[in-house]
């Protein structure tokens, strides 16, 4: 189960209180106060967890407190601290506060601990109170009260590359082809509800992180479909691949265009992000009219056929690439022809992501 929004109430541990005792000891004649404090409350903690891919864990809670601190004893003995709280989260999870809004802590770096809420201290034993004038202090104080807050965990996933396209152009397949994901694949729409993660090995040293976002239809930045649901996992993505579909009733221009529009209508820093394109599905027409329109597609968005050939793409088909080195961001880094299930330029594909995600880094 795929959970990336959930609220919570978190309560740091309650003090314990301080003891009222008197030494009581043979041959020992009025002893004087000795009770000792109480322990601390236990904190609240929040700890990133590699190893932890969403926050379905916390369904069907509500309410997460820290142990309360113990009541101080006789002898001048403490009472033992409360038992810490420790939330594990995924990296990219965003704590924020469920009142106003406001965004606590971005999570992003693993291993990373942060003591969110401090538990109340403990009240001091009778021990503290005696004075010349009140060598019988029959008062302690209780244990301060822990913290409480009300939040709200949201997860964006971290990936390299996040793959933008209408539901049906083939995302899923691709991503199973070339990582390790193991996505749904049918042919109908959305059968992508959740994002999924999948690692993509390129060589023995070299791999990245792709993210198949479920469908984006027209309107999603409107909240149509699933709309900002998963909109908002786009943006840690370092880069951006676009698949327009040969097969879908829209022309590739038209497919662009939207996407681009409800990405910028989403967020212009998303909408600025470094991007390519992938044409799928080609396998599904003739060369010959798979080459007319990509030779439209380049016309409309004002590129020309690539004359350089670096990730072997295949030289059947029309396709865009630039040299890395003058990697002109305004533009797509690569527009090739792509075909998971023929296996049509799916290797050089995984080459050139690889470069410009590490141009990226």
């Amino acid at each position: 189960m795929f959970t990336d929004n959930v609220q919570l109430t978190i309560k740091s541990g309650k003090g314990g209180a301080g003891a009222v005792s008197f030494r009581r000891e043979k041959f020992v004649i009025k002893g004087g106060p000795d009770g000792g404090d109480g322990g601390d409350g236990g904190d609240v903690i929040i700890k990133v967890d590699n190893n932890t891919h969403t926050l379905s864990h916390f369904r069907g809670k509500h309410i997460l407190k820290a142990k309360n601190g113990h009541q101080g004893e006789g002898r001048r003995r403490f009472g033992k601290k409360g038992e810490s709280l420790t939330i594990k989260v995924p990296p990219g999870t965003q704590i924020i506060d469920a009142q106003n809004g406001e965004v606590l802590l971005d999570l992003l770096e693993n291993d990373k601990e942060i003591k969110f809420l401090k538990g109340g201290k403990g009240g001091l034993g009778n021990w503290h109170f005696r004075s010349s004038t009140n060598q019988r202090p029959t008062y302690a104080q209780p244990g301060l009260p822990g913290s409480e807050k009300e939040i709200r965990l949201e997860l964006k996933l971290i990936a390299d590359v996040g793959l933008v396209g209408f539901p049906n152009v083939g995302k899923s397949t691709l991503i199973s082809s070339i990582s390790n994901a193991t996505p749904e694949i049918a042919n109908y729409e959305f059968t992508t509800i959740t994002p999924k993660l999948g690692v993509v090995n390129v060589d023995e040293y070299s791999s990245f992180v792709m993210a198949d976002i479920p469908g984006i239809i027209e309107g999603a930045s409107d909240g149509k479909g699933l709309g900002l649901k998963f909109l908002k996992h786009i943006e840690r993505t370092k880069f951006l691949l676009f698949m327009l579909d040969f097969s879908n009733y829209r022309d590739l221009n038209e497919q662009y265009i939207l996407l681009k529009n409800e990405l910028n209508k989403y967020s212009t820093t998303l909408s600025k992000k470094s991007f390519a394109i992938a044409l799928t599905k080609v396998d599904t027409i003739q060369k010959d009219d798979a080459n007319e329109k990509i030779n439209n597609f380049f016309k409309n968005i004002n590129l020309e056929k690539s004359i350089k050939n670096r990730y072997n793409f295949d030289n059947n088909y029309l396709f865009f690439n630039q040299d890395i080195y003058e990697y002109d961001k305004e533009k797509p880094f690569f527009v090739i022809p792509l075909s998971s299930v023929a296996n049509i330029n799916t290797n050089a594909l995984k080459y050139a992501l690889k470069e410009v995600v590490k141009e990226e880094e």
